[in-house]
């Protein structure tokens, strides 16, 4: 089955030329303009769907409020500070904070995951990372930033979507057979994700980075398979 999937996959790579000469002459960047709002969109679908699961995870948020002031979250009297390598996000993320009165709105830094030197290193409570991991160029480098940016004792908290399980083929076994399209759709999953990658197995690096405490738990999102996998849970720097 591995070699299908290989086969299959150089097939749907070879399919995906097109978008492959497109990226290398730069044209791609039209379509960072574009995602912005399709991803508005999409995560207002998300956002319901995963409602109960986020507040869930959300319950513990105030136990990181150590110092008794505003809570200083990156990315609930709640002071805010949201980052994203594409500018042409700020503008939905000021929608989104409309009706949020409890929030603190702190500024929008234009900065990739793996390099945050625009916030100051121990000066925030909390960092939130939902769907993020997906598409960093560097999983353990942006780790490695947000507990640089954590005061001790802060939380760091996600949400992501993740590869599916390979071990059991069959017809009626679902996650094999998500993990077989997970890798065949990736190339054009891709270029239509601006970067994300649906066959990344994030809680590796989570394991590895050294928080002092790590709570994590693999959920099937109620959403479509290709990204039902998911990782839910938080570690303390």
């Amino acid at each position: 089955m591995a070699l299908i999937m290989a086969f299959c996959t150089l097939i749907v790579n070879v399919l995906c030329l097109p978008l492959h000469l497109i990226k290398a002459l730069v044209m791609y960047e039209i379509y960072k303009r574009v995602f912005p709002i399709c991803w508005y969109r999409c995560s207002i679908i998300y956002n319901n769907k995963m409602h109960d699961k986020k507040k869930e995870l959300f319950r513990s948020l105030p136990d990181f409020n150590r110092h008794g002031k505003q809570l200083t979250i990156w990315r609930s009297a709640v002071e805010l500070i949201c980052t994203d390598p594409n500018p042409h996000f700020k503008k939905y993320l000021k929608s989104s904070m409309e009706g949020n009165d409890h929030i603190t709105f702190d500024r929008f830094v234009v900065a990739s995951g793996e390099d945050m030197g625009a916030i100051e290193s121990e000066s925030v409570d909390v960092v939130v990372c939902t769907l993020v991991l997906c598409s960093v160029n560097n999983i353990p480098k942006t780790l490695q930033e947000t507990r640089r940016m954590l005061r001790p004792g802060g939380g760091f908290f996600f949400m992501e979507h993740v590869v599916g399980e390979p071990s059991t083929w069959g017809l009626r076994s679902i996650g094999p057979w998500t993990y077989f399209f997970q890798h065949v759709l990736q190339p054009p999953w891709y270029y239509f994700g601006d970067g994300c990658e649906i066959v990344r197995d994030t809680w590796k690096p989570l394991e590895a980075t050294g928080f002092s405490d790590l709570k994590l738990k693999h959920v099937e999102a109620p959403l479509m398979f290709l990204i039902k996998p998911h990782i839910i849970g938080y570690a303390v720097k």
